[in-house]
């Protein structure tokens, strides 16, 4: 569906994140990984951090939507995700891509600030939805794609096939500065 810039606006105002544009496909930069890589496959000389295993947590655990919000901001502030106005791109799925080539699961990366009040899990934002989660649960787990503008970074907080829910960062000039003497 083509959503209008106040349509999207008003979507993703539950989860606490304020719409500022669309982001053609070409302005888009995200960190690279060797071919044959998806951030879920890649290993921690590529730039992989996962989140602390008490961070990891079971879709139906009553501190589901803590932990995953706790995890993520930690992990977005770590891997410096925001910009000093705290914007960063968010992959929505199921819109019409906005500038982007036609790709098999229809998205925009739209350019957002995150708010003070803000929260993945209770804002229900359908877009953010994990589809592999309702095989385990009718709960609204989240599942999404962030990137920095700086294309330092792009993070994935997504459902594992064992129900439990993480966030997973690439990062791949934070391994580097790690392991410099």
């Amino acid at each position: 569906m083509m959503l209008s810039d106040a349509e999207i606006a008003t979507l993703l105002a539950p989860a606490g994140l304020r719409f500022i544009r669309w982001m053609d496909h070409e302005e888009v930069r995200l960190p690279s990984l060797p071919p044959g890589y998806s951030p879920a496959s890649a290993r921690p000389e590529h730039g992989r951090f996962d989140s602390h295993p008490h961070e990891v947590v079971d879709i139906d655990a009553p501190d589901m939507p803590d932990k995953v919000n706790a995890s993520w901001f930690r992990m977005a502030t770590e891997y410096e995700l925001f910009n000093e106005d705290r914007e960063f791109l968010v992959w929505v799925n199921d819109v019409e891509n906005h500038g982007a080539a036609e790709i098999e699961n229809r998205g925009a990366w739209a350019l957002v600030q995150l708010l003070d009040e803000w929260n993945w899990v209770a804002g229900e934002v359908e877009q953010f939805r994990s589809w592999i989660a309702s095989t385990f649960t009718t709960r609204f787990v989240p599942e999404f794609t962030v990137a920095s503008l700086s294309g330092r970074t792009t993070m994935n907080t997504t459902v594992w096939g064992d129900g439990t829910v993480s966030t997973i960062a690439i990062c791949p000039s934070a391994r580097s500065a790690q392991t410099k003497p």
